[in-house]
């Protein structure tokens, strides 16, 4: 009798840990803090009492992810190399290897931008109609060679689409580098534009995946390059011009993103760029930038470009912490509400409360969050690099970017955005599905995608200043995690 006891009772003992074993779910928790982990492995969880929960849902899914980087600019290949080998090689292994941030959708600009050393077009010569003098020479002592060499290092490769910040002053109707508009004896010049530069570059063995036709087309204060285009006007251009041009010379694959500028003006944009079929054709999706406000998402606005064209791309194209000196060596100031934009200063004053002193790391992250809870399915950062002034840039419009360098010094410092970025580059992959989930605690921010091979990355942002606990559910297992203060987590499920 005491014999059977003894294997009846270790029998139930080794079923009951099995049972427990099996209802534990196997995770990869990578955390980035105030307190100092950046990209840190963390482990030894503690199980707390009325913990929240997340409940991630494989049934529900949403968008599908284009992907997530940042943009190669003038400035940023400019100072990439003014440094050793040793850290311009490190910085670009940072950005496009698969240990650094992996990053899978970039920008780039055509002519010059603020961004660039000088203004400049590819298209020097006034009144060339037919580009007979196109040249890119400009971009081949530091833009095309930060390009070719991120493509050397990312095993992945990425999508590049660029962005015309204006056509050179004699296409305008104010010959001038800023604001002004296109005149319309030259719609058929500036599509010859887009395709002479898909050439140009094919034949630096670079692929274009596709463009926006216009950075910010409602102006910038009339600061820096722009050239403007009502809603209709850019309609107009790239149903008639812009897309019949790239199709007759084999481009018709490449993507065009209408709009590109703030998401609060952007209804009226979609109306228009999908008023009917004929216009709907040529565009492949909408570009939005976030300065309209250093916290509000606008999911409303979002929710309505995304219903207006469900199968179109719905890509965040540019958003910087501007208008700021960044700060040197100091994670602690990244993580604190110091930071101020343009609209600190310039708002009208029933505009003021979109622009309050924001911490940097809270803006990315609850941004990029916002937006992948509102059907965005690509997330582009501004600059990757820029000095320690935030520039160089010809008309000192300073900004924050995720690695700051001395050049002088040879130094190069990864300031805490650069791991905010990497949070979701590195383990939200192109064709990641964005899927559904509960979750009982609202002051925690949280989003989830399962990527092509089966893994499943949740990202959690805790803005606030306490620790938090929660326990992630995911069909039948669970597993209790706690975050720091002021952190953010990716949760891999493999």
């Amino acid at each position: 009798m005491k014999f059977n006891t003894f294997f009846t009772i270790l029998f139930l003992f080794t079923i009951m840990s099995c049972t427990q074993k099996d209802n534990t779910l196997a995770v990869d928790v990578y955390e980035t803090s105030a307190a100092g982990n950046k990209l840190t492995k963390i482990s030894n969880f503690k199980s707390v009492e009325n913990a929240s929960t997340i409940k991630l849902d494989t049934s529900k899914t949403f968008q599908t992810i284009t992907g997530f980087g940042g943009a190669f600019t003038e400035s940023s290949a400019y100072l990439l190399n003014k440094l050793s080998k040793k850290n311009r090689d490190t910085i670009l292994q940072a950005y496009f290897s698969k240990q650094g941030a992996n990053y899978s959708l970039t920008r780039t600009h055509m002519n010059s931008c603020d961004f660039s050393l000088s203004q400049y077009s590819y298209s020097p010569v006034e009144n060339d109609m037919n580009l007979e003098h196109f040249t890119i020479k400009e971009d081949k002592g530091d833009l095309i060679p930060m390009i070719k060499d991120a493509l050397k290092v990312s095993e992945d490769g990425f999508k590049i689409f660029a962005s015309p910040w204006t056509a050179a002053p004699w296409m305008k109707d104010n010959n001038k580098w800023v604001g002004g508009k296109l005149l319309p004896k030259y719609y058929d010049t500036w599509a010859l534009f887009f395709s002479k530069y898909l050439d140009a570059y094919k034949q630096e063995g670079i692929d274009i995946w596709g463009f926006t036709v216009e950075n910010e087309p409602h102006g910038n204060g009339n600061n820096w390059e722009s050239m403007h285009f009502s809603p209709k006007e850019m309609t107009d251009f790239v149903q008639f011009h812009l897309g019949p041009k790239l199709e007759a010379e084999g481009y018709g694959d490449k993507i065009i993103l209408g709009y590109d500028q703030n998401r609060a003006g952007l209804k009226e944009w979609v109306d228009e760029m999908y008023r009917d079929e004929a216009s709907s054709k040529y565009f492949d999706g909408t570009a939005i930038h976030w300065y309209e406000s250093t916290y509000e998402v606008f999911p409303e606005a979002l929710q309505y470009a995304h219903n207006k064209a469900p199968n179109k791309y719905l890509i965040e194209t540019e958003g910087c912490v501007d208008s700021q000196v960044p700060e040197w060596k100091n994670d602690i100031w990244y993580w604190s509400k110091e930071a101020t934009d343009w609209g600190w200063d310039w708002a009208a004053e029933d505009q003021k409360y979109l622009h309050p002193k924001y911490a940097p790391v809270n803006r990315y992250a609850r941004d990029i969050i916002g937006c992948l809870n509102n059907w965005v399915d690509g997330w582009v950062d501004w600059n990757m690099i820029l000095d320690r002034q935030g520039g160089p840039n010809w008309f000192k419009n300073w900004c924050v970017a995720p690695i700051i360098v001395d050049p002088e010094k040879d130094e190069v410092y990864f300031t805490p955005l650069y791991y905010t970025m990497a949070h979701f580059s590195k383990y939200i992959r192109p064709e990641a599905k964005v899927i559904g989930l509960e979750n009982s605690d609202k002051e925690l921010q949280v989003t989830a995608a399962q990527n092509k091979d089966g893994s499943i990355a949740v990202i959690v942002f805790n803005e606030g200043k306490e620790a938090k606990n929660f326990t992630l559910q995911f069909k039948e297992k669970e597993i209790a995690i706690n975050i720091d203060k002021q952190a953010l987590q990716t949760i891999l499920i493999n």
